[in-house]
């Protein structure tokens, strides 16, 4: 269907007089109007995410009513003999409340069971809720760390994890399939149930399970917490209370929830910025540790104190490497590992963490970008026990009950891990020089490229299409040993020409693996109009210079890569 014939359905029945009166306000900006509607929202990493708004590349009533629509016809096809039961939650951002409900009503009016939380939930308690309620689905109403403009809707599955394929793509059939008039908007309340304290209850008792360490006294650690405005004021503080922590003192300009996010520039945790007024209180307070989360509970940020008593900013694979390794070591001390525990991570994340799954005697497995692989590994290996796994984009999960990244259990970990290790009069960061120390040092850096609208869209991909199908051969006089393709499914030695397949799903990624030891990754977002590069160092810690100046020179490397593929 082109542009014009979306925008003439628009104009008419079944799409309510404010919608069509919103279409033809938008049509005085030509450009505007194009980007609403050139192309229709789909399903990327993190499910449907997107500007609010009138047309077919936004999000509203009607597109988040289609695509429930078709996942019902989905899950009625599935599920024939059933009744079937649909859990959701949402988070602070504009109409989440409201989308949350049209959603309810569509699925009520298909004769679904559905529980709903009546008010604002983080995104793993509603994975945590599929499992629990043993629902055959989930949706939450977020856009993660996006800009206030934002909004979307994430599917989840009777495991409790984000939809993979094949299930996705017969979803995405069944969405495309299904028209506007299809939409059963008038729902049946009496299959409509609230669900609250419950849930929370159960959800934060396996929270403490599964990241509560035998610690003798949390009253030591001075902890800053910052929700920044999102969803995890209603679990973290609670958690952590529960936990026995006494000293956690919460920013009182960010802990009201509030969609626009008024105190940052993005509400996104791995961004310095957005943690600046959790760092000024961390100096009010002589605070040991802080933490923020994103606006739906899944993303965790770390600030710790160097060897000078100056804030530093743990990166997303930092604060894996560091969760990861004291988990392993509380374990193994406890007797508690075997070659049936695994850890896991995404192809664009460190590749030290690898090693400490190979210094502990456990598996490692490796996925694609977006946690729902993660989550699919461990519904894929029932034969095996996960312990905890994260990804570079400042996610991590404890356990296998929840099936999202979860920065509630994270938070709760990242506090017994600071207890621990002041009571032995250590620090965080001290303790991730020591795996470097272990381990080597991978250092690592994202750089974003975006590009928005119909033209970004285009940009991003004649980028793609040019390091594909041209892809350098060496960077700042190293040598590119290998290219892996995702897309086509192969690695390439560029010396002999060789091929391997890559055994995993294909994905628009590349990877260049240089003869040095580092590494390049480039990807599309899934979620962003953007274009993501990944660049990986590694070297030997050097113990006679600080680790600033170690630091400073692994950047003046990625430095030299930036300037060579992107200038």
């Amino acid at each position: 269907m082109t542009t014009e014939k979306r925008i003439g359905e628009w104009l008419q029945t079944p799409f309510d007089q404010e919608t069509q009166k919103a279409v033809l306000e938008l049509k005085k900006d030509p450009q505007k109007l194009e980007d609403a509607f050139y192309t229709s929202l789909n399903f990327g990493t993190g499910g449907m995410r997107g500007i609010m708004g009138v047309g077919t590349n936004r999000i509203n009533k009607y597109t988040l009513g289609k695509s429930t629509q078709g996942l019902s016809h989905f899950l009625k096809e599935k599920y024939p003999e059933e009744q079937i039961k649909a859990v959701i939650a949402y988070d602070c951002r504009h109409q989440s409340k409201s989308l949350a409900k049209v959603v309810a009503d569509v699925f009520t009016a298909n004769g679904f069971s559905c529980y709903l939380f009546s008010d604002l939930r983080p995104t793993p308690e509603l994975s945590f809720a599929v499992r629990h309620l043993e629902a055959h689905c989930g949706i939450v109403l977020t856009a993660s760390h996006n800009p206030p403009q934002y909004n979307g809707y994430k599917v989840y599955g009777k495991d409790g994890g984000q939809l993979v394929p094949p299930e996705d793509n017969a979803v995405i059939g069944e969405i495309e399939k299904t028209t506007y008039e299809q939409i059963q908007f008038k729902g049946n309340d009496t299959l409509l149930h609230y669900i609250d304290e419950t849930i929370d209850d159960a959800y934060h008792k396996l929270v403490l399970q599964e990241a509560q360490m035998d610690l003798e006294d949390r009253n030591s650690l001075h902890i800053v917490f910052t929700p920044i405005h999102g969803t995890s004021i209603t679990a973290v503080p609670q958690v952590l209370k529960k936990a026995g922590y006494q000293n956690v003192h919460t920013v009182k300009e960010q802990e009201t929830p509030d969609g626009d996010f008024p105190t940052v520039l993005s509400p996104n945790p791995e961004e310095p910025e957005a943690l600046k007024m959790a760092v000024a209180l961390g100096d009010q307070k002589n605070a040991d540790l802080i933490i923020g989360t994103d606006p739906d509970a899944d993303r965790l940020g770390i600030v710790v104190r160097d060897l000078e008593n100056q804030w530093y900013h743990l990166n997303g694979n930092q604060i894996m490497i560091v969760l990861t390794e004291y988990l392993l070591s509380k374990k193994q001390a406890e007797n508690q590992l075997s070659s049936n525990h695994f850890i896991a991570s995404t192809i664009v994340s460190t590749p030290m963490i690898k090693a400490l799954a190979e210094e502990y005697q456990i598996q490692f497995k490796n996925c694609l970008t977006g946690f729902k692989w993660i989550a699919k590994l461990i519904e894929d290996h029932p034969e095996l026990t996960f312990v905890g796994g994260g990804e570079e984009s400042f996610g991590y999960l404890v356990g296998h009950q929840v099936r999202d990244k979860d920065a509630v259990s994270a938070s709760l970990l990242a506090c017994e891990l600071a207890t621990e290790l002041k009571s032995q009069g250590k620090s965080v960061y001290g303790f991730l020089l020591e795996c470097f120390q272990k381990y080597g040092v991978y250092y690592e850096r994202l750089i974003s490229l975006i590009k928005e609208g119909k033209s970004g869209s285009e940009e991003i991909q004649a980028l793609m299409d040019r390091f594909r199908n041209h892809p350098p051969t060496h960077v700042e006089g190293i040598s590119i040993l290998t290219v892996e393709d995702y897309l086509s499914g192969s690695t390439t030695n560029l010396k002999n020409r060789q091929t391997q397949k890559i055994d995993l799903p294909k994905a628009d990624v590349l990877i260049f693996n240089l003869d040095e030891g580092s590494r390049i990754a480039l990807r599309p977002s899934g979620t962003e109009p953007k274009i993501k590069f990944y660049f990986s160092v590694q070297g030997e810690y050097q113990p006679e210079i600080s680790w600033q100046q170690q630091k400073q020179q692994f950047d003046r490397k990625i430095d030299q890569f930036v300037n060579a593929l992107l200038n």
